[in-house]
């Protein structure tokens, strides 16, 4: 089975490659980025400074599988459009382009409280890509909806981690859902997804990776 993962080289994105590379389900893992990754056995890391050149080149190694952990936030992003680009236009270009090249199982992680309804600009943006991937027509799409994401990044978050740090102290009277969810455990939940491959949108919700 062969994976292709989007957003390698970020927190959810790197246990997710790591996972993936350790057993002996994927005989390979496609991962795109915009700087190379370190060589692994089974790893195929094209890359290009954007990454909506490498669409063809990733498809051309015919994957079985797309998991998706793109995401950035304003602030690192730079503006509302660079945002989008990165939450909204990407996984949307790459879905398209897997589902044409016949590619039956997606997984992806967005938000709790994404909705394309949502007043806040980050929450809408989640569930317009939602939306947008939902309407491709995957066979199997799995939805993964963390609460806040626990585990070391590479680049600081100031308000992120003051807000980690609250959740860490109320944890014990946080309902289970409002609890950090692990890196680890959000990308052990999307290689579970796209190995069982349901059929029809199934959404895991943060509880389920508390």
């Amino acid at each position: 089975m062969k994976l292709l993962l989007l957003g390698a080289t970020g927190l959810v994105g790197s246990r997710t490659l790591a996972l993936a590379l350790s057993g002996n389900v994927f005989s390979e893992v496609i991962a795109p980025t915009r700087r190379p990754l370190p060589p692994r056995d089974g790893l195929v890391n094209p890359v290009a400074s954007g990454l909506e050149t490498l669409v063809t080149a990733s498809m051309s190694y015919e994957p079985d599988a797309v998991i998706c952990a793109l995401g950035t936030t304003q602030a690192k992003a730079g503006s509302k459009e660079a945002f989008r680009q990165v939450d909204y236009e990407l996984p949307l270009i790459f879905a398209g382009a897997a589902h044409s090249a016949g590619v039956n199982t997606f997984a992806i992680v967005t938000a709790m409280g994404a909705s394309a309804e949502s007043m806040s600009f980050y929450y809408r943006t989640k569930g317009e890509v939602e939306k947008g991937i939902r309407e491709i027509g995957f066979q199997s799409l799995s939805i993964c909806r963390p609460s806040l994401i626990g585990g070391e990044r590479n680049e600081a978050r100031t308000m992120e981690g003051a807000a980690l740090t609250l959740f860490r102290v109320l944890a014990p009277v946080l309902p289970k859902k409002l609890r950090i969810n692990s890196a680890d455990a959000i990308a052990a939940a999307l290689i579970d997804a796209v190995i069982a491959a349901k059929p029809g949108c199934r959404y895991i919700h943060s509880q389920e990776m508390a």
